[in-house]
């Protein structure tokens, strides 16, 4: 099995630190606001590592971690009226919510910033005691970077290039400007514990160090993240455990892609933040999966308006072949090993699950294929896709009820029904510019149209 190591930047060979143990860690989410697909990514991502990891025969110990007191959620306590604890709290509890429809389970073990203040706080004074920390008169603490001189190994940054795009503290107490904050002095109102620099709170990098340390000792085998936490937060927290320890801190870092929203960087500030709660409001939690994991996972996914009306699309076909395997062969419980055999191989190259998926197609295909012929074969297929794509979340529903629920194609009005066959003929005399309006006049109607081989599928919007 071969894992992508973003620090060596190649893919390495997985042999854990343990024989057949696995500690695993992926930073979670600041919770400032509601879930988003982003957080939905990286949090199937990492689910679907721990599970192949324990198909492979790992026993795999799985952390997370909820951000939980930060700049962002004192705004929102300000903006709010609501204690930050206390936001942060009901945050937690809808994210949960959102994530358990998505049916993305949860890790082993689940650490949180709040609850960890008295280990944050001894590894800060381990690193003062160290000469990598120092405190500043006004009760602030910072991580000496001038003292670890890997500093920007994850990265591949120097330091003329380490401040761009990255916010700094304004402090003149600071020995330099590439200094970070490890614990921050209180401000009015804000919420803030004792320490032996006065009240403060912890700065973010040093949440996740010191929580790995507590869970899991020195090092980990696998840490993990989205690509956008590679710096200043992952640099930060080998430089903050390293230090300390002199060991290495995690023996493989991997990091998802990121979500684009019809070719921009999804942000608050472009108003284009998709939330998980509305996704799921209109598609299955199936179809988010599908559409997720058919790209690399170390990739950007853009999430254009036909992405999940698609994936759907294809999850209707693939349950309307499941269902009349099941129907015609309710007997048959063998299966096909060739196929979990195939799936194993992609996922053995670094949890490569777009190939994995691609493979549906043909499976279904010859499934299909031998339904006609009456051939109980079918129903093995079948039930191999269950057993061995369940592990990525596809294929977990009563066949019938799924397609009652989401197979809508007696819905769709004749009117745009007229416009798909005017578009398909179009295509056929290679009339693209008229194609492409057909499109935009059925994307108006709140209807997606994908071209396929048989000609095309429509999905609402």
């Amino acid at each position: 099995m071969r894992i992508y190591n973003s620090l060596t930047r190649r893919k390495e060979e997985f042999v854990p630190l343990e024989k057949g143990k696995v500690k695993m860690y992926a930073c979670g989410i600041t919770v400032s606001g509601e879930a988003h697909i982003g957080h939905a990514y990286q949090a199937l991502i990492y689910d679907i590592f721990r599970k192949f990891l324990e198909k492979q025969g790992y026993e795999v110990t799985y952390a997370r971690n909820y951000t939980d007191v930060d700049d962002k959620i004192i705004a929102k306590s300000h903006e709010t009226g609501i204690p930050a604890d206390i936001y942060a709290a009901q945050m937690i509890e809808k994210t949960n919510a959102v994530m358990a429809r998505a049916h993305i389970d949860e890790p082993a073990v689940w650490l949180k910033a709040t609850e960890n203040i008295g280990n944050i706080i001894g590894f800060i004074e381990a690193l003062i005691q160290k000469g990598h920390a120092y405190p500043s008169p006004n009760g602030d603490v910072y991580f000496d970077v001038d003292s670890f001189p890997a500093y920007g190994q994850l990265s591949g940054r120097d330091k003329r290039d380490m401040l761009d795009g990255v916010r700094v503290e304004n402090d003149e107490t600071k020995k330099s400007p590439y200094d970070f904050a490890l614990w921050k002095a209180a401000k009015e109102g804000e919420i803030s514990w004792d320490s032996p620099w006065g009240k403060g709170r912890p700065g973010w990098h040093i949440e996740c160090s010191a929580m790995n340390r507590a869970a899991f000792g020195d090092q980990i085998d696998i840490h993990g993240g989205g690509r956008d936490l590679i710096f200043p937060h992952h640099e930060n927290e080998i430089a903050q455990s390293e230090a300390l320890t002199g060991k290495p801190f995690a023996k493989y870092w991997t990091h998802n892609g990121l979500i684009k929203i019809n070719g921009q960087k999804m942000s608050k500030s472009l108003g284009n933040v998709l939330l998980l709660s509305d996704i799921l409001d209109k598609f299955s939690d199936e179809a988010l999966k599908f559409a997720l994991l058919s790209a690399n996972y170390r990739g950007d996914i853009n999430v254009t308006d036909d992405l999940f009306p698609t994936a759907e699309a294809h999850l209707v076909r693939f349950y309307t072949v499941i269902a009349k395997a099941e129907e015609l062969f309710p007997g048959e419980t063998g299966g096909k090993e060739e196929i979990d055999k195939a799936f194993d191989e992609a996922m053995s190259d670094d949890f490569n699950t777009a190939l994995a998926l691609s493979a549906l197609f043909g499976y279904f295909k010859e499934a299909a294929r031998l339904l006609e012929a009456n051939d109980p074969e079918a129903r093995r297929i079948v039930n191999q896709i269950r057993t061995t794509y369940g592990l990525l979340g596809l294929f977990k529903k009563d066949a019938r009820a799924y397609l009652k629920e989401y197979a809508k194609e007696d819905e769709v009005p004749a009117e745009v029904k007229a416009l798909a066959e005017r578009r398909l003929e179009a295509r056929k005399n290679k009339d693209w510019a008229k194609s492409d309006d057909l499109r935009e006049q059925l994307k108006q109607m709140g209807y997606a149209i994908k071209d396929t081989k048989e000609g095309y599928t429509l999905s609402k919007l």
